[in-house]
Parts: C-alpha cells; sequence; structure tokens
C-alpha cells in the first residue's frame, strides 16, 4: 500500500490505498518511515504522492479507534520526513486531513491540484495534533490561522491555501507529478549531497 519508484537520484513514494482515500494504518506508516531513511541514505530528492483523488484522510478509521490516532509513529514520520537531507515535495493530489498532514508540512515543497481542500480536525475529534504540526503550520501561515485550522476547525480550499503559503504552488491533475518531477530536477542533477547542503543553509523556525 505503499508504492514505492526509484529513478536515478529520485525516489517516489506513493500512499496507494485509494478505495479508502489513501487513510493510514500503522503498517503503512512502518513502511513510509522505513522506505524515507533508505532514501535519505540514496536520493537526492523524494516525492510524496497519493494514489487517486485524496492525497490521504488520515488515520484509518478502525485503527485509529484502537489507538493509532495517537500513537507517536505520526511524530516519528514527519520526523523523518522534516530530517531528510535533500529536497522533499509534497505532490497532493486532492484533500489533505487529520494526521496526514505533518507529513505535508514536513516537506520542503508543497504542491496542490486545485480541487484539494485542507482540514485537521482535532478539536472536533478531542485530540492533540502531532507535537511538532502547529509550529511547522505557524512557521508556514502565522499563529491565527494555524488556529482556524486546529482550534475553529476551518476547511481550507486551495486557492486560500496557495494564498496563505500552506502550498508553494497549485498544478492541474493532469501535470502535478510532471510538475513535482521538473522541481527535483536541478537536485538530481547535482553532485552527490548538494542538495542536502544548502538545504542546510535555509533557517527553519521550528526544530525537527
Amino acid at each position: 500500500m505503499i508504492r514505492r519508484d526509484d529513478d536515478g537520484a529520485l525516489t517516489i513514494l506513493t500512499l496507494d490505498r485509494p478505495d479508502k482515500a489513501n487513510s493510514l494504518t500503522r503498517s503503512m506508516m512502518v513502511t513510509l518511515i522505513d522506505h524515507l531513511r533508505d532514501a535519505g541514505q540514496r536520493a537526492e530528492a523524494v516525492i510524496l504522492t497519493g494514489a487517486g483523488k485524496v492525497f490521504s484522510a488520515g488515520a484509518d478509521l478502525d485503527e485509529a479507534r484502537a489507538g493509532l490516532a495517537t500513537d507517536p509513529i505520526w511524530e516519528d514520520l514527519s520526523g523523518t520526513l522534516a530530517a531528510l537531507p535533500c529536497l522533499t515535495i509534497a505532490a497532493l493530489n486532492g484533500t489533505l486531513a487529520g494526521g496526514a498532514f505533518g507529513m505535508a508540512l514536513a516537506c520542503d515543497i508543497r504542491l496542490a491540484v486545485p480541487a484539494a481542500k485542507f482540514f485537521y480536525p482535532v478539536m472536533k475529534l478531542g485530540y492533540l495534533p502531532q507535537p511538532s504540526d502547529p509550529a511547522r503550520m505557524a512557521a508556514l501561515i502565522g499563529a491565527g490561522r494555524s488556529r482556524l485550522i486546529l482550534m475553529a476547525g476551518a476547511r481550507i480550499e486551495a486557492p486560500e491555501a496557495l494564498a496563505w503559503g500552506l502550498v508553494d504552488r497549485l498544478c492541474a491533475p493532469e501535470s502535478l507529478m510532471d510538475d513535482a518531477r521538473a522541481l527535483t530536477a536541478d537536485a538530481c542533477a547535482a553532485p552527490r549531497g548538494h542538495a542536502g547542503r544548502i538545504k542546510a543553509l535555509i533557517p527553519r523556525v521550528w526544530s525537527h
């Protein structure tokens, strides 16, 4: 349910459970972390995307009820992404919800299709967000807008997300992956480790 494609210095990881809105099981997250750690040793760029018309609805409902919603593995996953010494791009092929937000927030660049929506219903569900997510979100869009999403339960549509800085660019669905690949071309063609060296020079206002 995690599909991996390697193309030279580029690794593409696809959440491949479209019949369940790419909702994540713990097993999927363990596999994803393993792939990310391996890619971090060899790739100059990683693209994370989803199959179908939804990026991810967050936690699998059955596993969420059994405790996955508050499992530390969410923080492990986003922390692994944030720490990768290469260019990371979230190619958001559709709506992003709940715990899956952490993956996108931890990436260097976020692309989205115009129909995507963004929401993180922790207030409604009675959960706390992943520990690092509020700081990462506030670094992108500010404290007030973060409160709109995390505390007021606002659903943000893609054009507003772009205006806020939550995503960096909107792409047509048919060109999303081509656009993402194009953004990795220079990193993949550069000397080994060069992308990571430049990444380290760009300040982050949040820690891993």
